[in-house]
């Protein structure tokens, strides 16, 4: 974000437009403009008085003060500001007043004594607590004191400039700076910059007699500085504290103000360090050794690892580079002899360093998006004459320098059939000269290969691409042609994930379900509780708690955390289910990315029908689960199998069951462990998860109608006398296996087990149906397809009764 003042802009390029016009044509032009704000909107009748005399209130902290606001006669107002005194210009808010948050200042009386206004802080103005000087933090505002008594105040503090709020994206970095804002907006109104220049005196002591700069690692190109001695510290004018606080940066002293102000013009960041507090000569950039602190401007103490850039003296750190000074070096009220550095930066280490430690600031973010080369050295210059002539200072001779920049201009050519091929546009080459005319970019060739200086202020433009985009910008968007495809285009359809996702949430609503969305972030334990093979877990580099600290392995654990929190408050029959990604990690979890795997998920618990005079209630159980996931796969034209299984320590080892498609386990349904249970304090409930993307590797494309049979289906029924060891699966199985193609439907319709079966006998009957689609079956035919079954069921033991 960058805070522009159009006032500011106003001076570097001669413009006079109105600020919502400007901010349209910005944001169609390639910089977003989130808002023009005005410090001085809604604000009314506040005016420069003059505080005559001053007078306490016993037994208080109040004053009563007689205040000239340019009327015949001053006006007695009531303060309580600590720093209110006879002689000074402060702010008036008059009877009828408005300030911050539309409050109205009426007259009143204060302990008995009439107020006939209100001193204002700039607090009470609307300002932010952050960005009032600190000698006014806690008290009124002090005005210069050639302010004209009755005259409003919003021009004495540039209230009644309007600040224009740029959105800035990392390719356009360079509009970060005033100088950079006022390039785009000259080369958009096709207008001129006017930068203004910084005069340097130069004592003759050399600046290298007294400090030496060194580099230690290449994530530190450049560094350069300048020594300035007989500096008198105090408070800056008022219009260069103006031009901070509405930029959104607290003023503090003449040095540092001069700091902030460079950053803003140039882009540049910049430190100043009390020289007297240096224990050495030598400036030494290296990165932190492990063990290192530094009490930073803050008064924090930091931690420093070997991946930190820090300044050095005397090889103790200083400074974190790029981020944040030193306290122990930082410019005080005592200071008389200052060193100022500017440096360029390596973008990714600044940004470790100021994440990892939470210390965000204006110079961290510059040089993380990058700056401009080519004015690291004039800033530097610049710096030193402001504070010269804002402090009195004297100027060593010379820069003190190590390593070396780059400045040339970076060379990109193209075509003119390039253009207008990538642009649809039909442009003369004419065209093309007008646009790095107005962008003040160099440009040689012709319109069958041009090329392009492009000045180091830009150093986002590096390839053809770049070119194209800064013509179609310039040359205005609004103007590009509009066309339509050549051919047909492309129909639209849905993928096939689409597609199955559909058909899964059809199924589930239609049996009663509701959709719920979890979180994909949990513990590390419920990551992997409900997961047939665990993988590694995959962790947050920093999570905001460790309830959402690793990236789930299974749906079921976040379902259950909303099945309890529904049940704590009375919600007891639910029915939900879930479609969402679950992420495996079979590599490093700190190299490899996971694998993600779309989950289908549900969780029953409650009653399926409510008791009333005429019904029994009828509870959730495994078969009513397992119905659900029976109708999902019928719908999916999917046989699957089903085996018990033991595996799965959170659900219950006797009414759980492994999904099979084919070889493959794609899921599970069953019911939760009671232990588990009363761990998540849920009542008894049920649950499934399926793997949806091994489903959608197996579904068959569509198949062609098939007109239904007009001949009629024959049933038959058989009761078995088996082992009750011998499961449902393997009678079906045995059934299937003996080979009867007409056979089109097994149905289990009674189980009974007792003492007249004898000990670990069950009795099975099952109801067959046959059907031929192409003429009616015989009672011979029948009889035979029966002979091959019973003779595929004696081979399990099985007695047919």
């Amino acid at each position: 974000m960058m805070l522009v003042s159009y006032k500011w802009l106003k001076e570097l390029v001669d413009m006079d437009v109105p600020s919502k016009e400007l901010a349209e044509k910005m944001s169609t032009t390639g910089i977003e403009v989130e808002g023009v704000n005005s410090p001085a909107a809604g604000l009314s009748k506040i005016v420069v008085g003059e505080v005559l005399s001053c007078e306490d209130v016993p037994d208080t902290h109040l004053h009563v003060c007689q205040v000239d606001v340019g009327e015949k006669a001053p006006r007695q107002i009531v303060c309580g500001a600590p720093n209110v005194r006879a002689g000074i210009k402060v702010m008036v808010a008059l009877p009828g007043a408005r300030i911050a948050d539309n409050y109205k200042i009426k007259k009143g009386k204060i302990r008995g004594f009439e107020s006939l206004g209100m001193i204002c802080s700039l607090g009470e103005l609307g300002i932010s607590d952050s960005v009032i000087p600190k000698e006014f933090a806690d008290g009124i505002q002090i005005l210069p004191a050639d302010a004209v008594n009755g005259d409003e105040v919003f021009s004495y503090l540039d209230l009644d400039d309007e600040v224009i709020e740029l959105s800035i994206t990392p390719n356009r970095a360079d509009a970060l700076s005033m100088r950079g804002v006022a390039h785009e907006v000259a080369a958009i109104y096709d207008k001129s910059v006017q930068f203004k220049e910084f005069p340097l005196a130069e004592i003759t002591e050399k600046a290298s007699d007294v400090v030496s700069v060194s580099l230690e690692t290449e994530k530190a190109p450049f560094y350069a500085a300048r020594v300035l001695d007989h500096v008198q510290i105090a408070p800056s004018p008022q219009w260069l504290q103006n031009l901070l606080m509405n930029a959104g940066i607290r003023p503090i002293n003449n040095v540092v103000d001069v700091t902030n102000y460079i950053l803003l013009y140039f882009g540049q960041p910049m430190h100043a360090f009390d020289l007297d507090t240096f224990t050495g000569d030598t400036i030494l950039v290296r990165l932190a050794k492990a063990g290192e602190t530094l009490v930073t401007l803050d008064g924090e103490e930091r931690d420093l690892r070997e991946t930190d850039m820090v300044i050095t003296v005397n090889d103790q750190p200083v400074a974190l580079a790029g981020v944040m000074g030193g306290q122990e070096t930082e410019i005080s009220e005592k200071s008389t002899r200052i060193v100022l550095e500017a440096a360029v930066f390596d973008g990714k280490t600044i940004r470790k360093t100021s994440s990892r430690l939470g210390l965000r600031s204006e110079s961290s973010a510059r040089f993380e998006k990058g700056i401009n080369l080519a004015t690291v050295t004039e800033a530097l210059d610049a710096a030193a004459s402001m504070i010269a002539a804002l402090t009195g200072a004297r100027v060593y001779q010379g820069r003190v320098v190590a390593g070396e920049l780059d400045v040339s201009d970076q060379t990109v050519s193209t075509s003119l059939p390039d253009v207008n091929r990538v642009l649809g546009t039909n442009l003369a080459y004419s065209d093309i000269e007008d646009v790095f005319r107005r962008l003040d970019f160099g440009l040689s060739g012709n319109a069958d290969q041009f090329t392009v200086s492009v000045p180091r202020r830009r150093w986002d433009i590096t390839i053809p691409a770049d070119l194209f985009e800064e013509i179609a910008r310039i040359y205005g968007y609004d103007q590009l042609p509009t066309t339509l495809p050549k051919d047909a285009g492309t129909a639209g359809e849905l993928t096939s994930t689409q597609k199955l996702r559909r058909k899964v949430r059809t199924v589930a609503e239609g049996a009663g379900l509701t959709e719920i969305i979890t979180y994909a972030l949990t513990t590390p334990d419920k990551a992997r509780e409900f997961t047939v093979k665990p993988s590694n877990v995959t962790e947050l580099m920093w999570p905001m708690t460790v309830e959402r600290s690793v990236l789930r392995q299974n749906m079921i654990a976040g379902m259950l955390d909303t099945v309890r929190y529904n049940v704590a408050r009375k919600n007891s029959n639910l029915a939900l289910y879930e479609i969402g990604k679950v992420f495996e990690q079979e590599g490093n979890p700190k190299e490899d990315l996971p694998t993600e795997i779309n989950r289908f998920a549900f969780a029953l618990t409650g009653v399926v029908t409510e008791k009333d005079f005429q019904t029994a209630a009828v509870p959730v159980d495994f078969f009513h689960a397992k119905g659900i996931v029976e109708a999902l796969f019928e719908r999916l034209g999917l046989t699957v199998d089903y085996t018990a299984t033991r595996e799965l320590p959170s659900m219950h080892p006797g009414r759980t069951a492994l999904v099979l498609l084919g070889e493959e386990v794609i899921g599970f349904v069953g019911q939760v462990h009671p232990t588990t249970a009363k761990a998540y304090d849920i009542p008894e409930t049920y649950v499934a998860e399926l793997n949806l993307s091994a489903i959608e590797a197996q579904l068959e494309a569509p198949q062609p109608f098939v007109e239904i049979t007009k001949f009629p289906a024959v049933t038959r029924d058989i009761a078995l006398l088996l082992d009750s060891k011998v499961t449902h699966q393997e009678v079906v199985n045995a059934i299937e296996g003996a080979g009867v193609k007409r056979l089109t439907a097994i149905h289990l319709f009674d189980i009974f087990e007792g003492e007249k079966l004898g000990l670990n006998k069950k009795s099975i009957a099952y109801s067959l149906t046959f059907q031929n689609p192409e003429d009616s079956l015989t009672d011979e035919e029948v009889a035979k397809y029966m002979e091959k079954i019973t003779a595929a069921l004696s081979q399990l033991g099985a007695e047919i009764r």
